[in-house]
């Protein structure tokens, strides 16, 4: 199966670099669209498979990337300068500190774990959210509008990019990005003490290991990831409001990585792009009721296929060195 995993794999990325010979500039853009979107289900997936932590809040970092991106761009923080490149910088920043503080803040002592992790950080994205409602400054209930595209160069030679090939080829290379690099995470060391953590948190921590440090880094990475996604999409739509921080979204991505796989990558990204695409044609066909069939697909992948849809057929093997014995993944 290692070998036909790594063919899929490879095919996926190819047909997504050689899609602008066949999509028109329309279907470019919905595509960018759903690799952000993807983009987000990598930031849960990695946490969530990697090192067990069921985050039900991670739209709370994804609309802080958004909402960071869009006040940095129109010009809205004192000494702040209005670039894509600041922006993108505090899009990544700021959820990785609220993240990494957050972290150590639910796993240091005694530490949540589970479902009570789970009801915390929903409880933090939902707070998020109301305060951005009432909050004038970033816009309050309708959001922010007028929101630059990004921008490219240096100095006086840049240029906005308004057309949808060349933001199609941004978004691709920051997923693939996201994807080598988080790959490489979950093939170092470091990855080797995530799933140990996850299996077996009291032995890890018998053998030396801080947990509650490793955990607060890889939820610091996995909010940087997801607030990078956010920045992509308020520049992609020129808008953002306190919907992005809130509980549909943070549902929304959760069943994603839940139907294409928790504990592969690739897996969780295709899971996004195949989900999102499928809303579409059943909310035309289905009206209302579309969210019926959405929700049963989610049982039956969580009951029967607890791995997920894809994950099977994508499961890259680890370097000997880093496989974890008795690990249910190998």
């Amino acid at each position: 199966m290692s070998g036909y995993s790594r063919q899929l794999t490879v095919l996926f990325w190819a047909a997504l670099i050689a899609s602008p010979l066949f999509l028109d500039g329309w279907n470019l853009g919905l595509l960018s669209q759903l690799m952000i979107y993807g983009i987000f289900a990598l930031s849960l997936a990695f946490i969530w498979g990697q090192g067990g932590l069921l985050c039900f809040g991670q739209s709370l970092f994804f609309g802080l990337g958004a909402y960071a991106m869009a006040l940095t761009t129109k010009d809205m923080i004192p000494g702040i300068p209005a670039t894509t490149l600041t922006g993108l910088g505090l899009a990544v920043i700021l959820p990785a500190v609220v993240a990494g503080l957050l972290g150590l803040a639910l796993f240091k002592g005694r530490g949540l774990y589970g479902a009570y992790f789970g009801i915390v950080t929903l409880s933090a994205a939902v707070i998020a959210e109301r305060l951005a409602i009432n909050w004038s400054y970033i816009g309050g209930f309708n959001g922010l509008l007028d929101i630059p595209p990004l921008r490219v160069g240096w100095g006086s030679w840049q240029t906005e990019l308004y057309d949808p090939l060349p933001f199609f080829f941004v978004v691709l290379v920051a997923a693939l990005g996201i994807y080598l690099l988080l790959l490489r995470l979950e093939r170092s060391a470091f990855g080797t003490v995530l799933r140990g953590i996850r299996d077996n948190e009291t032995r890890a921590t018998f053998l030396g290991f801080e947990t509650a440090e490793y955990k607060a880094a890889a939820f610091a990475v996995s909010g940087a990831i997801a607030g990078l996604a956010g920045a992509l999409f308020a520049v992609q739509f020129a808008f953002v409001s306190p919907a992005i921080l809130g509980f549909a979204l943070a549902t929304e991505v959760l069943i994603w990585v839940a139907i294409g796989g928790k504990t592969v990558l690739l897996a969780a990204f295709i899971g996004a792009v195949a989900v999102k695409s499928v809303e579409n044609v059943l909310s035309d066909t289905l009206g209302q009721y579309w969210l019926l069939v959405l929700g049963l697909l989610f049982v039956v992948a969580v009951v029967l296929m607890p791995r997920g849809l894809l994950a099977p057929f994508l499961q890259l093997p680890l370097p000997r060195a880093l496989r974890l014995s008795g690990s249910k993944e190998e």
